[in-house]
């Protein structure tokens, strides 16, 4: 049984994961957390809701927070993912600013350490993706970060790869304050399946479509239910764009986009789940809808929970 830091030194914290959109915060989530609870896409702005990963280890519990990527918004939706993600830098017992090795310092990295300056929560730099570049090129990367801001601590990693990651981590647990544990030890998210899966469908949406898609797509999970008698579990959902064009995109020819989608989000459902899935998919057009606070109420972006 662990303890359940009653002063004998547990630790644990809440850390917030910050940075451009594409930077690889997810992938670096999903990594430390060893499945997948956060969507991975290489087209920007994928995660728009607070993603908590939880990881226990001896003595220690750490609670992380994927923010959506900061940046300028142009819609209510990109309102929404910006309030959450500046509300949560006050929140949390440290922030991990993480850039990505292979761009230069730009007017993103600027905009986020102008957010900085009114927060006083410690900040790790966290330079992601270094398997992609030459290791003589790195230290001119830390240099430059350093002048720009007094940084507690600054970690060159590999997400994708895992260099480095352990280490991250016995920083981050030595830097966390002593504290309860909040969740039980084989608890790895705060969310519940119906979000998870979700998710999983509009990943795969994302990785097969276009760049037109991304922004304008959403996921309503419809119904979940096991089947009498059966080891199966039914899941319909609808696919919501903004577009006749785009929801074209979506099924694809005689369905075979969708079919496409339904297949490959079955089996990471399958592993969520434990059980064998029978996945059905609808698609909608919902003219407009990241700029209807009601709508956006309606897929999930309630910001009376932030």
């Amino acid at each position: 049984m662990q303890n359940n830091g009653n002063g004998n030194g547990y630790k644990s914290g809440f850390i917030s994961i910050i940075g451009r959109p594409n930077v690889g915060k997810s992938t670096f989530l999903n990594r430390v957390i060893g499945q997948k609870i956060a969507i991975m896409s290489d087209k920007p702005q994928t995660t728009r809701n607070k993603i908590q990963g939880v990881l226990t280890v001896n003595n220690a519990q750490m609670i992380f927070i994927d923010t959506p990527g900061i940046h300028k918004p142009k819609h209510k939706l990109g309102d929404f993912m910006m309030k959450v993600a500046q509300n949560t830098l006050k929140e949390v017992d440290l922030i991990l600013f993480m850039v990505n090795a292979e761009e230069g310092f730009g007017r993103g990295e600027e905009f986020i350490l102008e957010k900085f300056q009114t927060v006083n929560t410690p900040i790790f730099l966290v330079i992601n993706k270094i398997d992609q570049i030459h290791p003589d090129e790195l230290l001119p990367i830390i240099q430059s970060y350093k002048d720009k801001y007094a940084f507690k601590e600054i970690v060159p990693i590999s997400a994708l790869e895992g260099n480095n990651v352990v280490r991250l981590l016995d920083q981050i647990k030595s830097f966390l304050p002593e504290g309860p544990q909040y969740y039980p030890a084989d608890q790895v998210t705060d969310h519940p399946e119906r979000f998870i899966i979700t998710e999983l469908i509009r990943e795969k949406a994302l990785h097969l479509t276009r760049e037109e898609i991304p922004h304008s797509l959403a996921v309503v999970l419809d119904k979940m239910e096991r089947r009498k008698g059966k080891d199966i579990i039914h899941v319909m959902a609808t696919v919501i764009v903004e577009r006749d064009s785009q929801k074209g995109i979506i099924i694809g020819k005689q369905g075979s986009m969708l079919k496409e989608i339904g297949k490959r989000a079955r089996v990471d459902i399958e592993n969520l789940l434990g059980s064998k899935v029978f996945l059905e998919l609808w698609v909608k057009v919902q003219k407009d809808w990241r700029n209807k606070m009601s709508q956006l109420r309606d897929y999930g972006f309630n910001e009376d929970e932030y």
